[in-house]
């Protein structure tokens, strides 16, 4: 783990056992720190926090407060935190179910939601089931258990709905027919190799290890290996092809 981050997560950690005390089972980082994709200055850093109860108010606004930007620096362009409790994160709901959720960063635009009814539906409600099923494989702790003893995986159909909803939603943000393509659509793009992936392999990688993976089964090489080369600087994709692919996958998934 990059050592500044590990330093920043240190921080993260001393602050949510003081504001939770005995309420805490454990933090977990997840995303790209999890997948071992971290790259400093491009990747957020995100955390799930589990609580043994429904916080209270009060609880859930001072973990707000003692863990923004302003309070916490974070070193990278932003933190992502949820915090659920113990029940949601092992009953592998596809709802959101969290208890608070903290976006903050130097470079990402404030949010704190302090139930789900909080967070805009336009945003998506996916990625809650979605990022829970990547903690259950590869949630790294910070502390408390193993991410696998606390967090549950998804039940088949609702992985596949979620990553249906993933999909779609990606494919909605990606650059309209005859307009130039935008950064999203190689995300978008990379996104669909991880769907391809976690449902064909049972794995869930980085979006460019998937890609990766998607290269070397012969899915549309070119267009992929030019998604990979973009997210370091490369050219972008070609959009029009770009959204085929998606849609091609799309369509697998949804037709089981």
């Amino acid at each position: 783990m990059d050592p500044v981050v590990r330093r920043y997560l240190d921080g993260l950690v001393t602050a949510v056992q003081d504001v939770l005390g005995p309420d805490l089972v454990g933090v977990y980082a997840a995303g790209s720190v999890a997948l071992d994709a971290y790259r400093p200055g491009r990747s957020d850093v995100d955390v799930a926090v589990v609580c043994r109860d429904t916080l209270p108010r009060r609880a859930r606004e001072q973990l707000v407060s003692r863990l923004r930007h302003e309070a916490l620096p974070c070193p990278a362009r932003g933190l992502e935190l949820v915090a659920y409790t113990r029940a949601v994160a092992g009953s592998g709901t596809p709802e959101p179910g969290f208890e608070v959720e903290l976006n903050t960063g130097s470079r990402m635009p404030f949010r704190a939601a302090l139930t789900p009814a909080d967070r805009p539906a336009a945003d998506g409600r996916f990625w809650y089931g979605l990022d829970r099923s990547i903690l259950h494989q590869r949630g790294r702790p910070l502390t408390g258990p193993p991410a696998g003893e606390v967090f549950a995986e998804l039940s088949p159909g609702d992985l596949r709905d979620l990553l249906v909803a993933a999909l779609r939603w990606w494919l909605a943000r990606s650059a309209p027919p005859g307009d130039d393509p935008a950064p999203a659509t190689v995300d978008a793009v990379l996104g669909a190799c991880r769907a391809l992936v976690r449902l064909h392999d049972g794995d869930w990688l980085s979006k460019v290890a998937a890609g990766h993976r998607v290269i070397a089964l012969g899915r549309d090489p070119e267009l992929v290996r030019r998604c990979v080369d973009a997210r370091a600087g490369g050219p972008l994709p070609d959009d029009a092809a770009a959204r085929a692919f998606q849609q091609r996958v799309l369509d697998e998934i949804a037709a089981g």
